[in-house]
């Protein structure tokens, strides 16, 4: 699943638990999504470490800067839901 998906995948339940259908979202489901976004993250950097050109890097660092967000407002959420 690429990181735009997982980052949907976070706002939909976002969503939901803002409009009280909180009650919907399993905590196995919210910690499937942080797993995997944690994985990103570690490619990215694993990848940032080999060399690119100033453009693709630039661009990497960009990914991993929206993953880590992403992780942190799945932790928030897991801690919301649990």
């Amino acid at each position: 699943m690429g990181l735009k998906k997982l980052a949907e995948k976070v706002a939909e339940y976002n969503e939901r638990l803002e409009s009280g259908k909180a009650d919907k979202i399993k905590p196995e489901h919210v910690k499937q999504v942080l797993e995997k976004l944690q994985k990103k993250s570690t490619e990215l950097t694993a990848e940032l470490a080999s060399p690119h050109s100033p453009e693709k890097r630039a661009r990497l660092e960009r990914k991993l800067e929206v993953a880590r967000a992403q992780e942190e407002r799945a932790e928030w959420l897991l801690k919301e839901v649990s």
